[in-house]
Protein backbone atom coordinates (compact mmCIF):
# COMPACT_ATOMS: atom_id res chain seq x y z
CA UNK A 1 0.00 0.00 0.00
CA UNK A 2 2.74 2.42 0.96
CA UNK A 3 4.90 1.73 -2.10
CA UNK A 4 1.90 1.90 -4.45
CA UNK A 5 0.58 5.16 -3.02
CA UNK A 6 4.12 6.58 -2.99
CA UNK A 7 4.48 5.91 -6.73
CA UNK A 8 1.09 7.48 -7.36
CA UNK A 9 2.11 10.54 -5.33
CA UNK A 10 5.33 10.95 -7.36
CA UNK A 11 3.50 10.53 -10.67
CA UNK A 12 0.69 12.91 -9.72
CA UNK A 13 3.21 15.42 -8.39
CA UNK A 14 5.09 15.41 -11.68
CA UNK A 15 1.95 16.03 -13.73
CA UNK A 16 0.61 18.63 -11.28
CA UNK A 17 3.82 20.62 -11.71
CA UNK A 18 3.72 20.34 -15.53
CA UNK A 19 0.02 21.28 -15.73
CA UNK A 20 0.37 24.19 -13.29
CA UNK A 21 3.30 25.62 -15.23
CA UNK A 22 1.42 25.28 -18.55
CA UNK A 23 -1.75 26.83 -17.10
CA UNK A 24 0.25 29.72 -15.69
CA UNK A 25 1.98 30.10 -19.06
CA UNK A 26 -1.44 30.52 -20.70
CA UNK A 27 -2.19 33.33 -18.25
CA UNK A 28 1.10 35.08 -19.04
CA UNK A 29 0.72 34.69 -22.81
CA UNK A 30 -2.86 35.97 -22.86
CA UNK A 31 -2.19 38.98 -20.61
CA UNK A 32 -0.79 41.11 -23.49
CA UNK A 33 -3.91 40.28 -25.54
CA UNK A 34 -6.25 41.52 -22.83
CA UNK A 35 -4.22 44.69 -22.28
CA UNK A 36 -4.68 45.53 -25.96
CA UNK A 37 -8.42 44.86 -25.95
CA UNK A 38 -9.26 46.53 -22.63
CA UNK A 39 -8.51 49.95 -21.18
CA UNK A 40 -6.68 50.15 -17.86
CA UNK A 41 -9.97 51.13 -16.20
CA UNK A 42 -11.77 48.10 -17.65
CA UNK A 43 -8.94 45.82 -16.56
CA UNK A 44 -9.02 47.39 -13.09
CA UNK A 45 -12.78 46.80 -12.79
CA UNK A 46 -12.43 43.13 -13.78
CA UNK A 47 -9.50 42.72 -11.35
CA UNK A 48 -11.61 44.26 -8.59
CA UNK A 49 -14.20 41.56 -9.22
CA UNK A 50 -11.51 38.86 -9.04
CA UNK A 51 -10.10 40.31 -5.83
CA UNK A 52 -13.56 40.21 -4.26
CA UNK A 53 -13.91 36.57 -5.32
CA UNK A 54 -10.62 35.73 -3.58
CA UNK A 55 -11.65 37.55 -0.42
CA UNK A 56 -15.28 36.43 -0.14
CA UNK A 57 -14.67 32.80 -1.16
CA UNK A 58 -12.92 32.35 2.19
CA UNK A 59 -16.23 33.16 3.90
CA UNK A 60 -18.74 31.78 1.37
CA UNK A 61 -17.32 28.26 1.47
CA UNK A 62 -16.97 28.35 5.28
CA UNK A 63 -13.46 26.90 4.69
CA UNK A 64 -15.05 23.43 4.81
CA UNK A 65 -12.49 22.27 2.27
CA UNK A 66 -9.87 22.11 5.06
CA UNK A 67 -11.79 19.26 6.69
CA UNK A 68 -11.65 17.00 3.62
CA UNK A 69 -8.13 15.60 4.04
CA UNK A 70 -8.71 14.24 7.52
CA UNK A 71 -12.27 13.19 6.72
CA UNK A 72 -10.91 10.95 3.96
CA UNK A 73 -9.31 8.91 6.77
CA UNK A 74 -11.99 9.22 9.46
CA UNK A 75 -14.87 8.43 7.07
CA UNK A 76 -13.02 6.25 4.56
CA UNK A 77 -16.07 4.06 3.90
CA UNK A 78 -18.47 6.99 3.64
CA UNK A 79 -16.28 9.64 2.06
CA UNK A 80 -18.65 10.37 -0.82
CA UNK A 81 -21.50 10.84 1.66
CA UNK A 82 -19.34 13.23 3.65
CA UNK A 83 -18.51 15.36 0.58
CA UNK A 84 -22.14 15.42 -0.49
CA UNK A 85 -23.22 16.52 2.97
CA UNK A 86 -20.73 19.37 3.42
CA UNK A 87 -21.39 20.54 -0.13
CA UNK A 88 -25.01 21.02 0.87
CA UNK A 89 -23.90 22.98 3.94
CA UNK A 90 -21.67 25.38 1.99
CA UNK A 91 -24.29 25.62 -0.76
CA UNK A 92 -27.02 26.65 1.69
CA UNK A 93 -24.75 29.27 3.22
CA UNK A 94 -23.78 30.56 -0.22
CA UNK A 95 -27.44 30.82 -1.27
CA UNK A 96 -28.28 32.70 1.95
CA UNK A 97 -25.47 35.16 1.23
CA UNK A 98 -26.74 35.59 -2.34
CA UNK A 99 -30.32 36.14 -1.15
CA UNK A 100 -29.18 38.71 1.40
CA UNK A 101 -27.23 40.60 -1.24
CA UNK A 102 -30.17 40.46 -3.67
CA UNK A 103 -32.44 42.01 -1.04
CA UNK A 104 -30.12 44.58 0.48
CA UNK A 105 -27.68 45.49 -2.30
CA UNK A 106 -28.36 49.10 -3.37
CA UNK A 107 -29.08 49.93 -7.01
CA UNK A 108 -25.63 51.51 -7.45
CA UNK A 109 -23.98 48.35 -6.18
CA UNK A 110 -21.27 47.83 -3.57
CA UNK A 111 -17.71 46.47 -3.25
CA UNK A 112 -16.85 49.03 -5.98
CA UNK A 113 -18.99 47.01 -8.41
CA UNK A 114 -22.34 47.67 -10.06
CA UNK A 115 -25.40 45.77 -8.77
CA UNK A 116 -25.43 43.30 -11.68
CA UNK A 117 -21.78 42.40 -11.13
CA UNK A 118 -22.39 42.01 -7.38
CA UNK A 119 -25.26 39.56 -8.01
CA UNK A 120 -23.10 37.59 -10.46
CA UNK A 121 -20.33 37.53 -7.86
CA UNK A 122 -22.46 36.00 -5.10
CA UNK A 123 -24.23 33.58 -7.44
CA UNK A 124 -20.80 32.37 -8.51
CA UNK A 125 -19.64 32.03 -4.89
CA UNK A 126 -22.66 29.83 -4.09
CA UNK A 127 -21.53 27.07 -6.50
CA UNK A 128 -17.77 27.53 -6.82
CA UNK A 129 -16.79 25.45 -3.70
CA UNK A 130 -17.95 22.32 -5.53
CA UNK A 131 -14.91 22.55 -7.82
CA UNK A 132 -12.65 22.48 -4.76
CA UNK A 133 -14.52 19.51 -3.31
CA UNK A 134 -14.26 17.53 -6.53
CA UNK A 135 -10.58 18.34 -7.04
CA UNK A 136 -9.79 17.40 -3.44
CA UNK A 137 -11.68 14.14 -3.91
CA UNK A 138 -9.61 13.34 -7.00
CA UNK A 139 -6.42 14.44 -5.27
CA UNK A 140 -6.89 12.16 -2.28
CA UNK A 141 -7.81 9.29 -4.61
CA UNK A 142 -4.66 9.95 -6.71
CA UNK A 143 -6.81 10.56 -9.78
CA UNK A 144 -4.55 13.28 -11.11
CA UNK A 145 -5.76 13.00 -14.73
CA UNK A 146 -9.32 14.01 -13.83
CA UNK A 147 -8.03 16.71 -11.51
CA UNK A 148 -5.77 18.24 -14.12
CA UNK A 149 -8.51 17.95 -16.76
CA UNK A 150 -10.78 20.20 -14.67
CA UNK A 151 -8.09 22.89 -14.44
CA UNK A 152 -7.20 22.68 -18.13
CA UNK A 153 -10.83 22.83 -19.28
CA UNK A 154 -11.53 25.87 -17.10
CA UNK A 155 -8.35 27.64 -18.27
CA UNK A 156 -8.92 27.11 -22.00
CA UNK A 157 -12.67 27.76 -21.83
CA UNK A 158 -12.07 30.98 -19.89
CA UNK A 159 -9.69 32.33 -22.53
CA UNK A 160 -12.02 31.44 -25.40
CA UNK A 161 -15.19 32.66 -23.66
CA UNK A 162 -13.56 35.92 -22.57
CA UNK A 163 -12.32 36.79 -26.05
CA UNK A 164 -15.68 35.91 -27.63
CA UNK A 165 -17.63 38.01 -25.14
CA UNK A 166 -15.26 40.99 -25.38
CA UNK A 167 -15.88 41.15 -29.14
CA UNK A 168 -19.60 40.41 -28.71
CA UNK A 169 -20.07 43.11 -26.04
CA UNK A 170 -17.95 46.07 -27.25
CA UNK A 171 -20.00 48.56 -25.21
CA UNK A 172 -19.39 46.77 -21.90
CA UNK A 173 -16.08 44.97 -22.21
CA UNK A 174 -15.33 45.10 -18.50
CA UNK A 175 -18.45 43.06 -17.72
CA UNK A 176 -17.64 40.78 -20.66
CA UNK A 177 -14.28 40.06 -19.04
CA UNK A 178 -16.04 39.15 -15.79
CA UNK A 179 -18.56 36.87 -17.52
CA UNK A 180 -15.77 35.21 -19.48
CA UNK A 181 -14.13 34.29 -16.19
CA UNK A 182 -17.30 33.26 -14.36
CA UNK A 183 -19.31 31.25 -16.90
CA UNK A 184 -16.82 28.41 -17.60
CA UNK A 185 -16.02 27.93 -13.91
CA UNK A 186 -19.70 28.10 -12.95
CA UNK A 187 -20.64 25.44 -15.51
CA UNK A 188 -17.84 23.14 -14.30
CA UNK A 189 -18.92 23.83 -10.71
CA UNK A 190 -22.51 22.78 -11.49
CA UNK A 191 -21.19 19.57 -13.08
CA UNK A 192 -19.06 18.89 -9.99
CA UNK A 193 -22.05 19.66 -7.76
CA UNK A 194 -24.25 17.12 -9.50
CA UNK A 195 -21.49 14.47 -9.55
CA UNK A 196 -20.91 14.81 -5.82
CA UNK A 197 -24.63 14.67 -5.03
CA UNK A 198 -25.15 11.60 -7.24
CA UNK A 199 -22.12 9.89 -5.75
CA UNK A 200 -22.88 10.64 -2.09
CA UNK A 201 -26.68 10.90 -2.02
CA UNK A 202 -26.52 12.70 1.32
CA UNK A 203 -27.93 16.20 1.82
CA UNK A 204 -27.78 16.42 5.58
CA UNK A 205 -25.86 14.59 8.26
CA UNK A 206 -25.51 16.30 11.63
CA UNK A 207 -22.38 14.31 12.49
CA UNK A 208 -20.63 15.36 9.27
CA UNK A 209 -21.67 18.99 9.58
CA UNK A 210 -20.45 19.34 13.16
CA UNK A 211 -17.21 17.53 12.31
CA UNK A 212 -16.54 19.84 9.35
CA UNK A 213 -17.46 23.08 11.14
CA UNK A 214 -15.24 22.28 14.12
CA UNK A 215 -12.23 21.99 11.82
CA UNK A 216 -13.18 24.64 9.27
CA UNK A 217 -14.49 27.69 11.14
CA UNK A 218 -11.13 28.63 12.72
CA UNK A 219 -9.66 28.55 9.23
CA UNK A 220 -11.76 31.55 8.14
CA UNK A 221 -9.61 34.07 10.06
CA UNK A 222 -6.58 32.11 8.82
CA UNK A 223 -7.69 32.52 5.21
CA UNK A 224 -8.37 36.23 5.66
CA UNK A 225 -5.04 36.75 7.43
CA UNK A 226 -3.17 34.97 4.61
CA UNK A 227 -4.88 37.18 2.02
CA UNK A 228 -3.89 40.19 4.09
CA UNK A 229 -0.31 38.95 4.32
CA UNK A 230 -0.16 38.48 0.55
CA UNK A 231 -1.84 41.74 -0.51
CA UNK A 232 -1.46 44.39 2.17
CA UNK A 233 1.94 45.38 0.74
CA UNK A 234 0.38 46.70 -2.47
CA UNK A 235 -2.16 48.83 -0.63
CA UNK A 236 0.47 50.27 1.72
CA UNK A 237 2.87 51.07 -1.13
CA UNK A 238 0.06 52.92 -2.92
CA UNK A 239 -0.70 54.84 0.26
CA UNK A 240 2.90 55.62 1.26
CA UNK A 241 4.66 55.84 -2.13
CA UNK A 242 2.84 56.14 -5.48
CA UNK A 243 1.23 54.03 -8.20
CA UNK A 244 4.46 53.88 -10.19
CA UNK A 245 6.08 52.02 -7.29
CA UNK A 246 3.00 49.80 -7.07
CA UNK A 247 3.47 48.87 -10.72
CA UNK A 248 7.14 48.03 -10.21
CA UNK A 249 6.45 46.04 -7.05
CA UNK A 250 3.56 44.01 -8.49
CA UNK A 251 5.54 43.30 -11.69
CA UNK A 252 8.39 41.82 -9.66
CA UNK A 253 5.99 40.08 -7.30
CA UNK A 254 4.27 38.29 -10.20
CA UNK A 255 7.60 36.85 -11.35
CA UNK A 256 8.62 35.84 -7.82
CA UNK A 257 5.30 34.23 -7.02
CA UNK A 258 5.42 32.01 -10.12
CA UNK A 259 7.51 29.68 -7.97
CA UNK A 260 4.42 29.13 -5.85
CA UNK A 261 2.70 27.28 -8.70
CA UNK A 262 5.48 24.70 -8.63
CA UNK A 263 5.69 24.35 -4.85
CA UNK A 264 1.89 24.21 -4.48
CA UNK A 265 1.67 21.47 -7.10
CA UNK A 266 4.28 19.42 -5.24
CA UNK A 267 2.54 20.03 -1.92
CA UNK A 268 -0.88 19.07 -3.30
CA UNK A 269 0.47 15.76 -4.55
CA UNK A 270 2.31 15.12 -1.27
CA UNK A 271 -0.61 15.72 1.12
CA UNK A 272 -2.71 12.57 0.48
CA UNK A 273 0.32 10.29 0.87
CA UNK A 274 1.45 12.23 3.95
CA UNK A 275 -1.94 11.82 5.62
CA UNK A 276 -1.95 8.09 4.93
CA UNK A 277 1.55 7.60 6.33
CA UNK A 278 0.91 9.74 9.43
CA UNK A 279 -2.35 7.88 10.06
CA UNK A 280 -0.27 4.69 10.22
CA UNK A 281 2.47 6.38 12.33
CA UNK A 282 5.05 5.83 9.60
CA UNK A 283 7.29 8.71 10.71
CA UNK A 284 10.41 7.25 9.11
CA UNK A 285 9.05 7.29 5.54
CA UNK A 286 7.67 10.80 5.97
CA UNK A 287 10.95 12.16 7.30
CA UNK A 288 13.02 10.60 4.53
CA UNK A 289 10.84 11.62 1.59
CA UNK A 290 10.08 15.07 2.97
CA UNK A 291 13.77 15.89 3.23
CA UNK A 292 14.13 15.19 -0.50
CA UNK A 293 11.18 17.48 -1.21
CA UNK A 294 12.73 20.32 0.77
CA UNK A 295 16.09 19.85 -0.97
CA UNK A 296 14.36 20.01 -4.34
CA UNK A 297 12.40 23.11 -3.28
CA UNK A 298 15.60 24.88 -2.19
CA UNK A 299 17.37 24.07 -5.46
CA UNK A 300 14.41 25.21 -7.58
CA UNK A 301 14.15 28.45 -5.59
CA UNK A 302 17.80 29.27 -6.12
CA UNK A 303 17.58 28.60 -9.86
CA UNK A 304 14.48 30.78 -9.96
CA UNK A 305 16.24 33.68 -8.23
CA UNK A 306 19.28 33.37 -10.49
CA UNK A 307 17.10 33.56 -13.62
CA UNK A 308 15.08 36.57 -12.40
CA UNK A 309 16.99 39.32 -14.32
CA UNK A 310 16.58 37.54 -17.63
CA UNK A 311 12.90 36.78 -16.94
CA UNK A 312 12.16 40.42 -16.10
CA UNK A 313 14.04 41.72 -19.14
CA UNK A 314 12.19 39.33 -21.47
CA UNK A 315 8.72 40.04 -20.09
CA UNK A 316 8.90 43.75 -19.28
CA UNK A 317 9.95 47.01 -20.89
CA UNK A 318 13.22 48.67 -19.67
CA UNK A 319 11.30 50.98 -17.33
CA UNK A 320 10.30 47.90 -15.31
CA UNK A 321 13.73 46.29 -15.04
CA UNK A 322 14.36 47.42 -11.45
CA UNK A 323 11.49 45.08 -10.51
CA UNK A 324 14.05 42.24 -10.68
CA UNK A 325 15.21 43.20 -7.18
CA UNK A 326 11.80 42.31 -5.79
CA UNK A 327 12.05 38.71 -7.00
CA UNK A 328 14.63 37.20 -4.58
CA UNK A 329 12.85 38.06 -1.30
CA UNK A 330 9.45 37.11 -2.76
CA UNK A 331 10.82 33.75 -3.96
CA UNK A 332 12.43 33.13 -0.57
CA UNK A 333 9.11 33.98 1.09
CA UNK A 334 7.52 31.32 -1.12
CA UNK A 335 10.20 28.87 0.06
CA UNK A 336 9.31 29.70 3.67
CA UNK A 337 5.69 28.88 2.82
CA UNK A 338 6.83 25.61 1.29
CA UNK A 339 8.69 24.73 4.49
CA UNK A 340 6.03 25.79 7.01
CA UNK A 341 3.33 23.87 5.12
CA UNK A 342 4.97 20.75 6.55
CA UNK A 343 4.00 21.87 10.04
CA UNK A 344 0.57 23.09 8.94
CA UNK A 345 -0.14 19.63 7.51
CA UNK A 346 0.53 18.14 10.95
CA UNK A 347 -1.74 20.70 12.64
CA UNK A 348 -4.50 19.98 10.13
CA UNK A 349 -4.11 16.24 10.59
CA UNK A 350 -4.61 16.59 14.34
CA UNK A 351 -7.47 19.08 13.77
CA UNK A 352 -5.68 21.94 15.57
CA UNK A 353 -6.97 24.60 13.22
CA UNK A 354 -7.29 27.24 15.95
CA UNK A 355 -3.50 27.19 16.24
CA UNK A 356 -3.20 27.76 12.48
CA UNK A 357 -5.57 30.74 12.65
CA UNK A 358 -3.77 32.37 15.59
CA UNK A 359 -0.37 32.00 13.92
CA UNK A 360 -1.64 33.47 10.65
CA UNK A 361 -3.14 36.49 12.41
CA UNK A 362 0.10 37.15 14.35
CA UNK A 363 2.13 37.00 11.13
CA UNK A 364 -0.28 39.34 9.32
CA UNK A 365 -0.10 41.93 12.12
CA UNK A 366 3.71 41.67 12.15
CA UNK A 367 3.80 42.22 8.38
CA UNK A 368 1.66 45.36 8.64
CA UNK A 369 3.87 46.76 11.40
CA UNK A 370 7.05 46.04 9.43
CA UNK A 371 5.57 47.63 6.30
CA UNK A 372 4.56 50.74 8.23
CA UNK A 373 8.13 51.16 9.50
CA UNK A 374 10.28 50.15 6.52
CA UNK A 375 8.35 51.25 3.40
CA UNK A 376 8.53 55.01 4.23
CA UNK A 377 12.28 54.66 4.85
CA UNK A 378 13.39 52.32 2.06
CA UNK A 379 10.64 52.36 -0.55
CA UNK A 380 8.68 49.65 -2.31
CA UNK A 381 11.50 47.06 -2.37
CA UNK A 382 11.35 46.96 1.44
CA UNK A 383 7.84 45.50 1.14
CA UNK A 384 9.28 42.38 -0.50
CA UNK A 385 11.58 41.84 2.48
CA UNK A 386 8.80 42.46 5.00
CA UNK A 387 6.75 39.82 3.18
CA UNK A 388 9.68 37.43 3.50
CA UNK A 389 9.91 38.29 7.21
CA UNK A 390 6.17 37.66 7.63
CA UNK A 391 6.39 34.19 6.10
CA UNK A 392 9.54 33.39 8.11
CA UNK A 393 7.73 34.42 11.32
CA UNK A 394 4.88 32.16 10.29
CA UNK A 395 7.31 29.28 9.78
CA UNK A 396 8.79 29.81 13.26
CA UNK A 397 5.31 29.95 14.82
CA UNK A 398 4.20 26.72 13.16
CA UNK A 399 7.48 25.04 14.13
CA UNK A 400 6.94 26.03 17.77
CA UNK A 401 3.30 24.91 17.62
CA UNK A 402 4.17 21.49 16.25
CA UNK A 403 7.27 20.78 18.36
CA UNK A 404 6.33 22.42 21.68
CA UNK A 405 2.53 22.77 21.85
CA UNK A 406 1.68 19.48 20.11
CA UNK A 407 4.95 17.79 21.11
CA UNK A 408 5.48 16.14 17.71
CA UNK A 409 8.96 15.62 16.26
CA UNK A 410 8.47 14.47 12.71
CA UNK A 411 10.95 16.33 10.51
CA UNK A 412 14.69 17.04 10.31
CA UNK A 413 14.09 20.51 11.73
CA UNK A 414 17.74 21.59 12.17
CA UNK A 415 18.53 20.49 8.61
CA UNK A 416 15.53 22.45 7.31
CA UNK A 417 16.57 25.67 9.01
CA UNK A 418 20.14 25.20 7.82
CA UNK A 419 18.87 24.54 4.29
CA UNK A 420 16.69 27.64 4.38
CA UNK A 421 19.55 29.77 5.74
CA UNK A 422 22.02 28.64 3.07
CA UNK A 423 19.48 29.09 0.26
CA UNK A 424 18.54 32.56 1.55
CA UNK A 425 22.18 33.63 1.84
CA UNK A 426 22.94 32.47 -1.69
CA UNK A 427 19.71 33.96 -3.02
CA UNK A 428 20.46 37.39 -1.57
CA UNK A 429 24.08 37.06 -2.74
CA UNK A 430 22.72 36.64 -6.28
CA UNK A 431 21.58 40.27 -6.10
CA UNK A 432 25.20 41.40 -6.18
CA UNK A 433 25.73 39.26 -9.27
CA UNK A 434 22.67 40.38 -11.25
CA UNK A 435 24.94 42.24 -13.67
CA UNK A 436 27.39 39.32 -13.89
CA UNK A 437 25.38 36.45 -15.25
CA UNK A 438 28.27 34.05 -15.88
CA UNK A 439 29.41 34.09 -12.25
CA UNK A 440 25.80 33.99 -11.07
CA UNK A 441 24.85 30.87 -13.02
CA UNK A 442 28.20 29.20 -12.26
CA UNK A 443 27.58 29.61 -8.51
CA UNK A 444 24.07 28.18 -8.78
CA UNK A 445 25.22 25.23 -10.89
CA UNK A 446 27.90 24.41 -8.30
CA UNK A 447 25.37 24.59 -5.45
CA UNK A 448 22.78 22.46 -7.24
CA UNK A 449 25.57 20.05 -8.27
CA UNK A 450 26.57 19.60 -4.63
CA UNK A 451 22.96 18.83 -3.70
CA UNK A 452 22.70 16.37 -6.60
CA UNK A 453 25.93 14.66 -5.55
CA UNK A 454 24.69 14.29 -1.96
CA UNK A 455 21.53 12.57 -3.22
CA UNK A 456 23.02 10.91 -6.30
CA UNK A 457 21.50 7.49 -5.58
CA UNK A 458 17.98 8.91 -5.37
CA UNK A 459 18.36 11.00 -8.53
CA UNK A 460 19.75 8.07 -10.52
CA UNK A 461 16.82 5.95 -9.37
CA UNK A 462 14.37 8.52 -10.67
CA UNK A 463 16.26 8.80 -14.00
CA UNK A 464 16.25 5.02 -14.48
CA UNK A 465 12.52 4.82 -13.79
CA UNK A 466 11.90 7.62 -16.27
CA UNK A 467 13.95 5.82 -18.93
CA UNK A 468 11.95 2.63 -18.40
CA UNK A 469 8.71 4.57 -18.89
CA UNK A 470 10.00 6.12 -22.11
CA UNK A 471 10.92 2.66 -23.48
CA UNK A 472 7.41 1.45 -22.76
Amino acid sequence: MSADSGKKAVKSGFWYVISNVLIRAVGILTAPIYTRLLTTAETGYANTFNNNVSLLSVIAGLCLIYSVGRAKLDFADNFDEYLSSIQTLSGIFGILMMAGVFIFCPAEGMLKLERTAVLVLFAYLAVYPSIDYMQYKYRFEYRYKENIAISVIITIATVVMTLVLIFAMPDDKRFAKILGTVIPSALVALWCYSKIIIGGKCFFNKKYWLYALKIALPMIPHGLAMLLLARIDTYMIAEICDYSDVGLYTSGYVIGSLLMFVTNAIGNAWLPWFNERLYENDYKSIKKKNLLMMLAGSAITLVFIAAAPEAVKILYAPAYHTAMYVVPPVALGTLCQYFYTNYVNVELFYKKTTIIAVNSCIAAVADIALNAYFIPRYGYIAAAYTTLAGYFILMILHFISTRIILGIKLYSDFTYFLMLTVTSAMGIACLALYERWIIRYAAVIIFVGILAYCKNDVIMGVVLKFKKRLKR
